[in-house]
């Protein structure tokens, strides 16, 4: 493949709803092209865009890939992502590398729950869109219905650049808007055939709404249009990718990517409206902390962000990367300014779903690939070592849904804390962690199936097998009342002996901990203090109701005894937890459980539904906020003991249209009921 400059690049992320056909239309642009010379289909597992074993065995896409191809002396990067709304993660990586989107709609099902987050992302970072609308020769299309819809739920700035010749099983072909030709295929290849009036007058109407867009991008356009002169064909060519790129504009095209057809008309929208690379401008950046700006140019110094890496067992680690300014050539070294390392590349190339196409140099504006980089992550800048920049890291959502990892095989802990952290650099949405306090492996993600996937991922890949279980909860435990208990300590078996004394008060506090004395008359001497304290601080770990942590509890000593030759440190700080215990017990121990805040955003349509779960959840509502797109803000409080599965529940109450963020902010006391049957559960648990 050629090496191209930045002007003839176009990027292009693919989204929509799962199954809506995205993988289907890079294998017929493929096909079309005669790059393949059959087209591959995801029911089959012969897909190029599908070719991880996880891919192939759900029948879904899991990652994005790249597939690369030329048009009209135009380079195409189509990033085909996952539709999955747990691989959403994805989309950011993919959005990071291209300069504009195709959203594909799937004709028989019209607006579903992914086109429409889609099209909130696109619409949030103004990215410049082109509709496909997919299927077209499926049962009970409605071309009209399905524009009126679009036009609805997304907004007039859905504008048809095509018009279907026939429907379901006659769909044969579209009518451009643009050049007022009409055209039918036969398999890929199509051909020109005659107008009709009628389609002659739905263009001409179509026309009028696209000529006063035009206008609003130009004042001597404007000024063209009021005075009814007609606008020539680079006017309209510059005015259309004026309003595109500005996100005013959303041509909609029409075809069916299964028979290959309208896939050289989507390339030929592409290429005429969306921006390169180049249109962009420039990037910003920082350099020691100062704000930078690198031009999209192959003169400038050398810089690329990471965008995506995946883990292959065969191959190792590739990292695939888009080059923002300059250009990477084979021999060239590479710095990482987040990491401060210097890395040696595997090699040069463009990939086009697993298969390398080696390169000697790759561009500014391009999007190329190298193995073997040791300390690269996803997200990290790469430049040139004499001219450091760094760019933003991609903002990728929080984990919702977490999951405990427990080996089925004893002795196999590290081999599986190793293969975890080599795919969360696969999937920098998904993050592994260790609780300090339940000591429990968790790893946490998007949903359901992304922490399966990575189950499946562990055992193919790695050899390693392990069950999910739900996470243990880090309860607390505290007093609500006061006692003055005494703790003593005295041992005597010949020779020394032990002998400890201490009479403390015990209270709720605001701190986690509070230590004081109150000793007149040397009671106990000053030495043991220390002991005295560190006996409580150790016995904090293990509360007297199920052994959770205590907290907010203020223990003061107040008198005592010692011996002139028994008495040491080991005594007093034993007897101190002999006193812990005792005071503990009798000071109305309570259990505490840790609430968390979430922020969850819905349709209004769903808001009933979503307060009342929250309630069943013991669940507070604090308040509600309207959002700008419509949506409600739903403030809450619940305890974090009802919202483990919470990812899963919302997905289905609001079919997947509602989305939540979630905070810790402090513990509170366990009603009664419920504390009993945790307490009694925890010991049983102990006694296993």
């Amino acid at each position: 493949m050629k090496t191209y400059t930045a002007d003839k690049i176009r990027n292009v992320a693919l989204l929509g709803h799962s199954s809506s056909g995205k993988t289907t239309l890079t294998e017929a642009v493929l096909f079309a092209l005669g790059i393949t010379n059959r087209q591959g289909k995801v029911t089959d597992g012969n897909t190029i865009s599908d070719f991880d074993k996880e891919e192939i065995a759900r029948k879904v896409s899991i990652g994005t890939s790249v597939i690369p191809v030329e048009w009209n002396n135009i380079k195409v990067n189509l990033l085909d992502t996952p539709g999955f709304f747990d691989f959403i993660g994805e989309m950011y990586g993919a959005k990071r590398a291209s300069e504009g989107s195709v959203l594909l709609i799937d004709a028989q099902s019209g607006v579903e729950v992914g086109t429409e987050k889609s099209w909130k992302n696109v619409e949030k970072y103004k990215t410049p869109r082109i509709i496909f609308l997919n299927k077209m020769d499926k049962e009970n299309v409605d071309f009209a219905k399905i524009l009126d819809e679009l036009k609805s739920k997304l907004g007039e700035k859905v504008v048809p650049f095509a018009l279907p010749i026939g429907v379901s099983e006659t769909f044969k072909g579209f009518v451009s808007v643009i050049d007022g030709k009409a055209y039918e295929y036969n398999r890929k290849v199509r051909k020109e055939i005659p107008i009709t009036e009628d389609q002659q007058a739905e263009i001409d109407e179509i026309r009028e709404v696209l000529n006063e867009i035009v206008a609003e991008t130009d004042e001597d356009l404007m000024e063209k249009y009021f005075s009814g002169e007609p606008f020539t064909e680079e006017e309209l060519e510059k005015g259309i990718k004026l309003a595109v790129s500005s996100g005013d504009l959303a041509p909609l095209i029409v075809g069916c990517a299964e028979k290959t057809m309208g896939c050289d008309h989507l390339l030929e929208i592409i290429s005429k409206y969306l921006p390169s690379p180049v249109d962009v401008g420039s990037y910003k950046g920082k350099v020691d902390d100062k704000e930078a700006e690198r031009k999209v140019d192959v003169k400038e110094p050398f810089s690329a962000v990471v965008f995506k890496t995946i883990i292959d067992p065969f191959v190792g680690k590739l990292t695939l990367f888009k080059v923002v300014s300059g250009k990477l050539t084979k021999d060239m070294e590479l710095y990482n300014p987040v990491k401060d390392r210097v890395e040696k590349m595997g090699g040069l190339f463009l990939l086009r779903g697993k298969n390398q196409i080696e390169v000697s140099e790759v561009t500014a504006g391009d999007i190329g690939a190298t193995s073997k980089l040791n300390y690269t992550q996803t997200g990290d800048t790469l430049c040139d070592k004499g001219k450091p920049i760094i760019y933003d890291r991609i903002e990728y959502p929080k984990p919702t849904l977490y999951q405990a990892v427990e080996p089925k095989n004893k002795g196999d802990e590290e081999k599986i804390g190793t293969s975890l952290n080599k795919l969360t650099d696969e999937d920098p949405s998904f993050v592994v962690e260790r609780n300090p306090e339940t000591k429990q492996l968790l790893i946490g993600g998007q949903g359901n199936m992304q922490l399966t996937v990575v189950v499946d991922k562990l055992k193919n890949r790695f050899g390693v097998e392990v069950n999910l279980i739900k996470p243990k909860i880090a309860f607390r435990e505290t007093i609500k009342g006061t006692s003055s208990v005494q703790g003593k300590h005295k041992k005597q078996s010949g020779g020394a002996g032990q002998y400890g004394d201490v009479h403390m008060r015990f209270e709720p506090c605001e701190s986690e901990f509070e230590f004081t004395e109150e000793i007149f008359g040397g009671s106990v001497p000053r030495n043991f203090w220390p002991a005295i304290e560190k006996g409580i601080r150790d016995s904090l770990e293990h509360g007297v109701l199920a052994g959770y942590p205590v907290v907010n509890i203020k223990a003061t000593l107040f008198d005592g005894s010692y011996h002139d030759v028994d008495s040491n440190e080991m005594a007093f700080k034993i007897a101190a937890s002999l006193a812990f215990k005792k005071g503990m017990e009798a000071a109305k121990p309570v259990l505490l459980e840790p609430i968390v805040k979430v922020e969850i955003v819905i349709p209004d349509d769903y808001l009933g539904d979503v307060m009342g779960d929250m309630n069943k959840r013991r669940g507070r509502i604090l308040g509600m906020e309207q959002q700008d797109d419509g949506t409600q803000k739903l403030i809450a409080e619940a305890p974090h003991a009802e919202m483990f599965e919470y990812a899963i529940d919302l997905r289905a109450m609001t079919q997947a249209r509602g989305s939540f963020s979630m905070d810790f902010v402090r513990y509170e006391e366990v009603p009664s009921m419920i504390a009993e049957k945790i307490i009694a559960q925890t010991k049983a648990e102990k006694e296993q």
